[in-house]
């Protein structure tokens, strides 16, 4: 017999990212005063999940006790297996200088999961370090029934550009679609299937340290993504014997081991480590209110700290709706090169500096170095334009800056959506010099 119960005062989750919370499903299952009771309430058993050192500073330790039916300990041996396309670091092709940009990747046209439709973009650096980063798409098109996920080498940040989708956490459920991301941390148990026909979209698999929220600094206590704005679910539970499979992502492989049960039987947590997710719609712009265009990173949403000089580990990026005002300036973002890779994606509407070519879905990597800026078009518009306030609208753009040049997958390179003439966007750029 299948139970499902959900706490939370009418809206099914709370608020805060990186706070201390606590969720029970049903009334009195949280353990007073303590985590490790004799006899915790109704017969459950605690369990520790610890996504930081055990001394790690208070500020920035990560942990969560579950109150569950069964222990994670009870499955099957686990074996490896394959995946054709869902590969880790290092990858074959390596770094590429050249500039590259995608038109958006077709929905699966049989019958495939999250799982199955997980296609390794880019990435750099190492799980068995704890180091870089790598870029997935997702495609899916039907649920994930009896199968379970747990990436044992990063965090997962997911971003849809079609369609919403179900994330099932041990701790509880988000569901989220275009404009929205939700975070799942490095080994804790989940699904993700579409609702509706399909869903598709990018995810963010982070080796490195947790992503958190970016300092401030002169900016202030208020700004960019604010904390009050992220959601984390309620505790759901679901105690059933039905025959299943967990999948865990290990050391750079896949590995499976059977279940007897369903693994989301945690009736109540604690702690701060915690799934969540944000409205990048939330996202508070800082931007230039006299002359010239910002840094990118004053966009910053979530970091993966890495070197203070030389760059994160890997930063998000939200570029939402916002008032563009600067006078006497060239508005939009300027050519440049810089000593990070930039991985960007389109979730709705168009990239203010791309006249033509690149649309919601579509996405692009500029190496570390990799000249890049606004098209021919858009800079001789930039130039003429009248100085006038103007609103980017209808538009909501995500990027991914890594202080590690971004290795490349075959499927990537050999995709028929590789634009292999978009560096021709810059050619057509006129000299003016000297000018009449």
């Amino acid at each position: 017999m299948t139970t499902i119960a959900r706490s939370g005062g009418g809206r099914g989750y709370q608020t805060g990212f990186g706070n201390e919370l606590e969720s029970e499903a049903l009334a009195g299952a949280l353990p007073i005063g303590q985590n490790s009771p004799q006899r915790p309430p109704f017969g459950l058993v605690s369990e520790l999940v610890s996504g930081t050192t055990f001394s790690a500073p208070r500020a920035h330790n990560r942990r969560t006790y579950l109150f569950r039916a069964r222990p994670s300990v009870i499955h099957g041996r686990f074996a490896p297996i394959e995946h054709p396309t869902l590969l880790t670091p290092p990858l074959p092709l390596g770094p590429d200088p050249n500039q590259m940009r995608w038109d958006p990747w077709p929905l699966p046209d049989v019958p495939t999961d999250f799982l199955d439709g997980l296609t390794t973009i880019c990435g750099n650096g190492s799980p068995q370090e704890q180091a870089g980063a790598a870029i997935h798409l997702f495609r899916a098109n039907r649920a994930m029934d009896d199968r379970y996920f747990m990436n044992a080498d990063g965090e997962m940040l997911f971003v849809p550009d079609h369609g919403r989708i179900r994330i099932t956490t041990e701790l509880g459920r988000m569901e989220i679609g275009p404009c929205e991301l939700a975070i799942v941390p490095r080994g804790i148990k989940f699904q993700v299937d579409p609702i509706g026909d399909s869903a598709r979209g990018f995810v963010c698999e982070n080796f490195g340290l947790p992503f958190r929220l970016p300092d401030l600094g002169l900016i202030g206590s208020n700004g960019l993504a604010n904390a009050a704005d992220f959601h984390v679910p309620a505790a759901a539970y679901e105690v059933r014997e039905t025959p299943g499979t967990l999948v865990e992502k290990f050391a750079g492989r896949l590995w499976q081991a059977p279940l007897a049960h369903v693994p989301f039987d945690v009736v109540a947590w604690r702690g701060n480590y915690l799934p969540a997710s944000f409205d990048m719609r939330r996202f508070v712009a800082i931007g230039t209110a006299t002359v010239d265009h910002p840094d990118p990173s004053v966009f910053c949403a979530l970091t993966s700290p890495g070197d203070p000089v030389l760059g994160a580990n890997a930063d998000f990026l939200v570029l939402p709706p916002r008032w563009l005002v600067a006078e006497h300036s060239f508005r939009p973002p300027g050519f440049h090169r810089n000593c990070v890779a930039e991985f960007l994606a389109i979730v709705v509407g168009r990239h203010d500096s791309k006249a033509h070519g690149f649309s919601a879905g579509g996405a692009s990597l500029h190496n570390s170095w990799a000249a890049h800026g606004p098209d021919a078009e858009t800079y001789a518009m930039g130039r003429a334009a009248p100085a006038d306030p103007r609103k980017i609208e209808d538009a909501l753009v995500f990027m991914i800056e890594t202080r590690r040049p971004m290795q490349l997958s075959r499927a990537a390179a050999e995709a028929p959506g590789l634009q292999r003439d978009y560096r021709e966007s810059w050619q057509r750029v006129e000299l003016s010099f000297p000018e009449a």
